[in-house]
C-alpha cells in the first residue's frame, strides 16, 4: 500500500517511484479514485474516468462525496464513463436535476383544478412556521426514482454490500446535529448517495437509521482519507473540482452560511504514491445545463496527467477486457420487478392509501419496470402526499419488495395570486385547503376571487378512492360575478358607471376517473341560477333601471379533457384537448328595466344540447421556436331568450385568448361557430418569450336584432372576424409578467395595450 513517507530530494523520489513502478510490474497493484464534491462542476469527474480508461489505468476502489458520490456509484455500479455520460447529457437527466417530471410522469387525474395562484405556502396545526419553511428549491422526485432504478436494485441485488460492487466503493454524507461525517460501506446504495448530495435548501434532506443527513462535502469534501483506510490501495488518484470556502465580504449573505455550515477539508494525499487531478472548469455549482462542458473540461485536463501516470501505473487493462467484466457483472443484477410493497409514515403508521394505489395486492400482481414506473409517479402526484422516498429489497425468488416512506403533505395549503394589470380588471386570488390521507385521500378547499371586475367563492369536498383505477367523488358549491365596464378603461381613465352585471349561483357533485397519465373523464351534475343585470343600450342615465334576467334549472355534463402543455397559461410545448357535451334544462323569467322596448315579464322554458371541442397542439417544439395550432368548435341547439341581450349573454364565446375573458365582445358570441389560428413562441432567452396569437373565428349561425326590436337566428355569412394578441413574456418562478397589445377589429379602438402579472383564470361557468 501507499507509505505515509516524506522524501527530501528529488533524486530520491525518482528513485522511490522507479523502485515502486518495478514492483508493481511483478505484482497486482491497487488504484484508488477518490472524487470530490463540486455540484454540477463534479460532472468533470466523468471526463476524468474517460481519460483514464482509454489510457487503460485500472480502478480498483472508488470514495466519492456529493457530486463525486453520484458519478462515483454509477461507475461502481457497472456503467461505463461513456454510459454515464449519455446519461447525464439525457433530457432525463436536465429534468431530474431542475426538479421536474417529463409529461409521461405527470397524472393529470390528481393535479389540481386550474385556478389564478402563483404560489403556495403549507403549514400543519401543530406549527404554523417552525416545520412549514421549505427546505428545498427543487422537488427530488425523479432524482430519487432514477437513484432507486440505477443503484438501489443494483445493491439490494448484492445484500447491499458496497465491496460487492463491480468496483467497492465508499461515500461520505454529513450528520448536522453530531457534526460529523457518516461513512457509507454498506445499506441501500440509493440511500447513501442521496444523503451524500443533499445540498442544503437545494433539495431536502432524508433519514438514514434515524439521522438526518446532508451534503457530505459539509464536512469532508475529498474523501481521500476513507479511501487510505478502508482499501489501503498503492497509489491513489484524486480528482478534485472543490476548494475550502474562501473568506467573504460581510455583506455575502450566501457566502457567509457556506463558511458557516462547512468544515475545511484536507485536500491533501495521506501518502506519496498517489497524484491529484484538478480539473478547469468554469461550471457552477447549480449550472447542470453545461454538464457537456464540465466532462470536456475534465477530460482535456486528465489528459495531461497521463504521462505521468504511466510512470506509477505500468499495468493495464484493456477495452475488451473492462467490458467482458462489465457484462458478467450486469449478469447478476435482475430486473426491477416488484411482488410486494410496504409503506410507512415516518416508520410508524401504514398508510393504506399509497400500498392500494400501486398494487394489487389479492392478485398477487409483480410489476414490471414500466408498470411500476408508471403508478409511482402517479401515487406521486396525490397532492396529499408531500414526499416519497424509495428503497428496495430483494426476495428469494429474484423479485424485489418496494419499501415507500410516505411523508404526508402539510395539513393546510394556503394558495395566493390573481391577476393584476394596468386595465381595470384586477382579481385578487386566495384559497385554503385542508388535506387528509389514511385509508382515503381527501381535502376540504375554499377559495376566493376578489375585484371590481370579478368576483368568486367556492367551496369543494373531494374524496378519492384508493385503487390502481382510481376514483374520485366532490361535491362544490360556486358563486360566480362578473361585472363589465363601458370603456376599456386603464390606471389614467375613469371607469364609467356598469352597463352588464352577470351574478351565478351552482352546486353539484363530479364524479372522475383517469384516462392514462394525460387524460381524465368528468361526469357532472349541477343545479344553477343565473342572473343577469343589463342596459340593452348604450345612452342611459342613473335615472334608468335595468333590464334583468333570471334563469334556473339543471345542467348534467361529460367531459373528456387530455392535457399535457408546460404551462397552464401561455404554454410553449404539449398537447391539449377538450371534448365536453352537456344537456341543459331551465326556466327563464326576464323583467324590462326602463330603456326596453318590452314592457311585460316574460316566462319560458328552455332545453338544449351543447357540444364543444377545443384543441392546442405544439406541432414544433425547438429549444428557440415553437408552433403551434389552437382551434375550437361549438354546437349549440339553445333557444332564444327573451331579448337580443339576453339572449346574446347566454351563448358560448370564442375566448382563445386570455385577456378576451375580460371584455364584453358581442361579435365572438354565437350558439353554434368554429374558429382557429397559430400560435408563435421565440423563446428568446432562458424564461423569456415573444409571442404571437392569431385566430380567425366563424360563427355558423348569427344572431340577428331586427329594425322593430325582435331577433332571429340568421345564417353568418359576412359575420366572420379576427383576433389577435402579441405579448412580451418574463415567466418567473411565480407567475407570468407581460406587456401584451391585443386587436379586436370590431371594437370602437381596435388596440388594447396592458401590463399584467399572474394568470387570466376564473371559476368554470355555470352553463356558459
Amino acid at each position: 500500500m501507499c507509505k505515509r513517507t516524506k522524501l527530501k530530494s528529488k533524486s530520491v523520489i525518482f528513485l522511490a517511484l522507479f523502485t515502486l513502478s518495478a514492483l508493481f510490474s511483478f505484482g497486482q497493484q491497487k488504484i484508488g479514485l477518490v472524487l470530490s464534491g463540486g455540484g454540477a462542476a463534479g460532472i468533470a469527474h466523468i471526463g476524468v474516468l474517460k481519460a483514464l480508461e482509454e489510457r487503460g489505468i485500472p480502478i480498483d476502489y472508488i470514495t466519492g462525496t456529493s457530486a463525486g458520490a453520484l458519478v462515483g456509484s454509477l461507475y461502481a455500479c457497472g456503467y461505463s464513463p461513456e454510459e454515464i455520460e449519455a446519461y447525464v447529457l439525457s433530457d432525463e437527466f436536465q429534468l431530474m436535476t431542475s426538479g421536474k417530471l417529463g409529461v409521461d410522469k405527470r397524472f393529470l387525474f390528481r393535479e389540481d383544478e386550474m385556478n389564478a395562484n402563483v404560489l403556495n405556502f403549507s403549514f400543519s396545526k401543530d406549527s404554523i412556521l417552525r416545520k412549514s419553511i421549505p427546505l428545498n428549491l427543487v422537488t427530488p422526485a425523479l432524482l430519487d426514482y432514477e437513484m432507486l432504478r440505477i443503484m438501489g436494485v443494483t445493491s439490494a441485488s448484492l445484500g447491499n454490500d458496497y465491496n460487492k460492487l463491480f468496483v467497492p466503493f465508499r461515500c461520505v454524507a454529513s450528520d448536522i446535529v453530531n457534526k460529523k461525517s457518516v461513512i457509507f460501506a454498506k445499506g441501500n446504495l440509493n440511500e447513501a448517495v442521496r444523503a451524500s448530495m443533499t445540498y442544503p435548501f437545494y433539495v431536502n434532506p432524508i433519514k438514514i437509521d434515524n439521522v438526518i443527513l446532508f451534503d457530505g462535502g459539509m464536512y469532508n469534501n475529498f474523501p481521500v482519507d476513507i479511501m487510505y483506510k478502508d482499501f489501503h490501495p498503492d497509489f491513489i488518484i484524486g480528482s478534485k473540482v472543490a476548494d475550502n470556502p474562501k473568506v467573504v465580504d460581510e455583506r455575502d449573505f450566501l457566502g457567509l452560511i457556506s463558511n458557516m455550515m462547512t468544515t475545511p477539508t484536507n485536500f491533501q494525499l495521506p501518502c506519496n504514491e498517489g497524484i491529484i487531478i484538478e480539473p478547469k472548469t468554469n461550471v457552477g455549482t447549480f449550472d447542470f445545463d453545461q454538464v457537456r462542458k464540465a466532462i470536456n473540461d475534465g477530460y482535456l485536463s486528465a489528459k495531461k496527467y497521463l504521462d505521468s501516470l504511466d510512470m506509477y501505473i505500468p499495468v493495464k487493462i484493456t477495452q475488451e477486457e473492462l467490458k467482458e467484466r462489465r457484462a458478467l457483472f450486469k449478469k447478476q443484477i435482475p430486473p426491477l420487478t416488484i411482488s410486494s410493497i410496504t409503506n410507512n409514515y415516518n416508520r410508524k403508521r401504514d398508510i393504506t392509501y399509497a400500498r392500494k394505489s400501486m398494487i394489487r395486492e389479492r392478485k398477487k400482481e409483480i410489476l414490471s419496470p414500466e408498470k411500476l414506473e408508471r403508478r409511482y409517479f402517479k401515487l406521486y402526484a396525490t397532492p396529499q402526499i408531500d414526499y416519497i422516498y424509495p428503497t428496495v429489497q430483494k426476495k428469494k425468488d429474484s423479485t424485489f419488495n418496494l419499501d415507500l416512506n410516505v411523508r404526508k403533505a402539510k395539513d393546510f395549503k394556503i394558495d395566493v395570486g390573481g391577476h393584476f394589470s394596468s386595465r381595470s380588471v384586477n382579481t385578487g386570488y386566495l384559497g385554503l385547503t385542508y388535506r387528509s390521507l389514511g385509508k382515503v385521500a381527501s381535502s376540504l378547499h375554499a377559495e376566493s376571487y376578489f375585484g371590481k371586475f370579478y368576483g368568486s367563492a367556492k367551496a369543494d369536498l373531494n374524496v378519492e378512492i384508493p385503487s390502481v383505477y382510481p376514483i374520485s367523488v366532490s361535491a362544490y358549491f360556486t358563486l360566480n360575478r362578473w361585472d363589465y365596464f363601458r370603456s376599456f378603461a386603464t390606471f389614467f381613465e375613469d371607469v364609467k358607471p356598469s352597463f352588464l352585471i352577470q351574478n351565478e349561483v351552482y352546486s353539484g357533485i363530479k364524479l372522475k376517473m383517469p384516462i392514462g397519465n394525460n387524460a381524465k373523464i368528468t361526469f357532472d351534475a349541477r343545479y344553477f341560477g343565473l342572473e343577469d343585470d343589463y342596459y340593452q343600450t348604450p345612452n342611459f342615465t342613473s335615472k334608468d333601471t335595468s333590464d334583468y334576467t333570471r334563469f334556473s334549472g339543471t345542467t348534467f355534463s361529460w367531459e373528456f379533457l387530455q392535457n399535457s402543455l408546460n404551462r397552464k397559461q401561455f404554454a410553449s410545448s404539449g398537447h391539449y384537448f377538450m371534448f365536453k357535451a352537456r344537456y341543459v334544462n331551465g326556466h327563464e323569467n326576464t323583467y324590462p328595466g326602463s330603456t326596453s322596448i318590452i314592457k311585460d315579464t316574460i316566462s319560458k322554458e328552455h332545453s338544449w344540447l351543447s357540444l364543444q371541442a377545443e384543441l392546442q397542439s405544439f406541432v414544433l417544439d425547438h429549444k428557440k421556436f415553437h408552433l403551434g395550432i389552437h382551434a375550437k368548435g361549438v354546437y349549440n341547439s339553445q333557444s332564444l331568450f327573451s331579448n337580443y341581450t339576453a339572449s346574446l349573454l347566454s351563448m358560448p364565446s370564442f375566448n382563445l385568448l386570455p385577456d378576451a375573458e375580460t371584455y364584453f365582445l358581442p361579435e365572438y358570441r354565437s350558439t353554434q361557430f368554429i374558429g382557429g389560428g397559430v400560435n408563435l413562441v421565440f423563446s428568446i432567452l432562458k424564461n423569456f418569450d415573444l409571442r404571437f396569437d392569431g385566430y380567425y373565428y366563424q360563427p355558423i349561425i348569427q344572431l340577428q336584432k331586427n329594425d322593430d326590436g325582435t331577433i332571429e337566428f340568421g345564417k353568418a355569412i359576412n359575420a366572420a372576424s379576427v383576433l389577435a394578441s402579441s405579448s412580451f413574456i418574463y415567466h418567473s418562478p411565480i407567475g407570468p409578467l407581460r406587456a401584451t397589445l391585443n386587436y379586436f377589429p370590431k371594437q370602437l379602438s381596435p388596440f388594447a395595450f396592458q401590463i399584467s402579472y399572474g394568470y387570466v383564470l376564473f371559476n368554470e361557468r355555470a352553463i356558459r
